[in-house]
Order: C-alpha cells, then sequence, then structure tokens
C-alpha cells in the first residue's frame, strides 16, 4: 500500500503539476471508451480521478472492472480539468488526478442496493443492511 500524500478533499487548483498519492473508496465509475473516470472518496472528500488507456501504466482492461466501494491506492499528476468539466459543487472540482499507478486494496462484494439512492430500494432491505445505509450521505 501506498502511503497517501494528501486527502481526497484537499486538492486544488494550486496543486496543478504535481504528483499524489490517494488512497480511497470508489464512489462512482464512469466508462467512456479509453478514458475511466472514477470519484475516489475518503472520510475529508471526494476527487475525480481518470484512468487514460494512453497514460496509465496498469491493466486498463482491470481498471474497467471497478464497482462502488472497492479500496484503491493510487498515485498520478494533478491536472486542471477542462472549463466545460469543473464542478462547482465540489471542492476539488476544478481539478482532476490522472493516474499512473493504481493498487487495488480491497475488492468489495456487490452492494445489495445504490448506496446513494435511498429512494429506490425497499425499507426492510435498507434495514437489513443498516451498516450500509449509515454509510450514505
Amino acid at each position: 500500500m501506498l502511503k497517501r500524500t494528501h486527502t481526497c478533499g484537499e486538492l486544488c487548483k494550486d496543486d496543478t503539476g504535481e504528483s499524489v498519492i490517494l488512497n480511497g473508496w470508489v464512489n462512482t465509475v464512469r466508462l467512456h471508451g479509453k478514458v475511466i473516470f472514477v470519484d475516489l472518496r475518503d472520510r475529508y472528500g471526494k476527487t475525480q480521478i481518470v484512468f487514460n488507456s494512453e497514460d496509465y501504466s496498469g491493466d486498463f482492461e482491470g481498471a474497467k472492472k471497478l464497482s462502488m466501494e472497492d479500496v484503491l491506492s493510487v498515485s498520478g499528476k494533478v491536472q486542471a480539468r477542462n472549463e466545460g468539466a469543473v464542478n462547482p459543487d465540489m471542492f476539488t472540482g476544478e481539478i482532476e488526478v490522472i493516474v499512473s499507478e493504481m493498487e487495488m486494496l480491497n475488492e468489495a462484494a456487490p452492494l445489495p442496493f445504490v448506496l446513494s439512492d435511498r429512494e429506490s430500494s425497499e425499507e426492510d432491505l435498507r434495514l437489513k443492511y443498516r451498516y450500509l445505509e449509515l454509510r450514505m450521505d
């Protein structure tokens, strides 16, 4: 496991160009052909990390299989987001981390319901897995 240099909630535009190591849980995964966008979360916030098939030295096909709540350690370079991709709702919304290396610390089992969508799951199911519901935002 790589020791983190920053938390997921502290990076900003001033850190552009810096090499960083982040550890956290996969919050969301978005596949876009040869690019994978992942929101990595820790107790301090979220940071968008990017796997680009041209820049990522690891197993790109393995990165495509990431799922919610997997635990990762990644290293990469902070880059400013394109102007149209800035997320004003996130403190780290002006930057993203281009991943060069990834270590899977723990692979999560498939979740019984989507943690971010409380209304789509039945109350009985949420109560059965109460420990998961407590992790919801």
